[in-house]
């Protein structure tokens, strides 16, 4: 029985009411939807199976897609118009594999290098890339973590040495070596081999403003990302290619300029390692908004220069925003190509502030 027919029965003068409905919900009227804009056609002609290049082109042409392609490495560069006496430099592209990150205990297991002449008129390569790529046993086995990221395996290196001729040929008359992690490398190729020791060096990673010109990392893959490239990293003659394509590509701010061309012009310029002896404590966040990392060893905040102008600059800054008025000294070491990301010392002296 239910709730009114009992109280019916028992209370049979009241007034029976109907069960009170829920409210339904008012419902909003209809808003007619703005159309979209359409996205743009894709080609009416469909390319062939056949044709993924074709294919490529067509999605570039949309807004909604970016497309990658395999990087091929380049091995010839035609002689540029109109400067066929122009000056030419000579350059070797380098990567190296090792054991570890340690050049006082771990080993060199591949070393690559691209030989190359860059016209000084143009800042681009001509002619023939001469390409070394060898594999050295370094004595002890690959750590396990160095096998995954490279895939060298201990049986790969098993009784290969470097063709130290050869290393020499590839060296012979060059006047200036790149890499892109040139403060890991060289110490390891001066190890190896002395005559590193007597070529100049530049750093790919350190020597060009990748933030300037709008790249969101100075990671070489992400570089060659940003070209539309990929490859197989890690792999020394690879990495050494994708450099050579992401030095030869026009810098994105400066499309006229390469950052080939960037790195022979600091090649040539004295650079410092300014140490900012007896900063503040309270300046540590300007110094490190600044650039400058912490020498934990010399307990000192340290930074880098590349040129007289910039050093000045700096001194003026330090003057101004860490030091003020009070009489300070600041550390300098100066280094030329010959001696940058080398583990030997350039010249020190300081400057009074």
């Amino acid at each position: 029985m239910t709730r009114q027919a009992i109280t019916a029965d028992l209370f049979p003068d009241l007034p029976v009411f109907a069960p009170l409905e829920k409210p339904r919900p008012r419902k909003k009227p209809k808003v007619a939807a703005s159309p979209a804009a359409p996205a743009p056609a894709l080609p009416h002609a469909v390319p062939q199976a056949d044709e993924p290049e074709a294919w490529a082109r067509a999605l570039e042409a949309h807004p909604d897609y970016r497309v990658l392609r395999r990087l091929i490495p380049r091995l010839h560069w035609p002689q540029t118009p109109g400067t066929p006496g122009a000056l030419r430099l000579r350059v070797v592209v380098l990567d190296t594999e090792t054991t570890g990150l340690d050049a006082s205990k771990d080993k060199i297991i591949e070393l690559a290098m691209l030989r190359l002449e860059v016209d000084l008129a143009t800042g681009l390569p001509v002619g023939d890339v001469q390409v070394f790529d060898e594999l050295e046993d370094p004595g002890m086995p690959i750590p396990a973590e160095v096998r995954a990221l490279t895939g060298i395996s201990d049986a790969d290196v098993a009784g290969k040495r470097l063709d130290a001729q050869r290393v020499a040929a590839m060296l012979d008359g060059v006047d200036l070596v790149i890499a892109h992690n040139a403060g890991f490398d060289r110490p390891f190729c001066e190890a190896r081999f002395a005559l590193f020791q007597d070529i100049a060096w530049a750093c790919s990673f350190a020597d060009m403003d990748w933030k300037a010109q709008g790249r969101s990392s100075q990671k070489l893959e992400s570089l060659a990302l940003e070209l539309g490239l990929f490859y197989d990293a890690h792999r020394a003659e690879m990495d050494c290619h994708a450099l050579l394509a992401v030095l030869t590509a026009p810098l994105p701010k400066d499309v006229s300029s390469h950052a080939l061309a960037t790195l022979i012009a600091a090649s040539r310029q004295p650079s410092y390692r300014l140490s900012a002896t007896g900063a503040p404590f309270e300046s540590k966040d300007r110094l490190k908004a600044r650039g400058y990392r912490w020498n934990g060893d010399q307990r000192v905040w340290q930074t880098r220069v590349g040129s007289d102008t910039e050093l000045e600059a700096e001194l003026q800054w330090l003057r101004a925003q860490v030091y003020g008025v009070r009489q300070a000294s600041v550390a300098l070491e100066q280094t030329d190509a010959l001696v940058r990301y080398s583990k030997r010392s350039g010249d020190f002296s300081e400057r009074s502030l």
